[in-house]
């Protein structure tokens, strides 16, 4: 297993948004693999998946 860097958070919130409800919306960036994640999460549900470019692979997180 990898070792993780003492003080350094291994994920990071790149995008966040509220819709009605009080359903959020985050794109999760993994600091270590530049993978990010879609987590949609709300009262009573939630769910996490991969982002995936057009060509169907896993998709990273632009460089700002």
């Amino acid at each position: 297993m990898a070792k993780h860097k003492k003080n350094k958070k291994r994920f990071k919130v790149y995008y966040q948004q509220t819709e009605h409800e009080g359903t959020n919306i985050r794109v999760i960036e993994d600091t270590e693999t530049g993978l990010s994640y879609l987590y949609v999460y709300g009262p009573g549900h939630g769910g996490l998946t991969v982002l995936l470019d057009e060509d169907g692979e896993p998709a990273v997180v632009p460089e700002i």
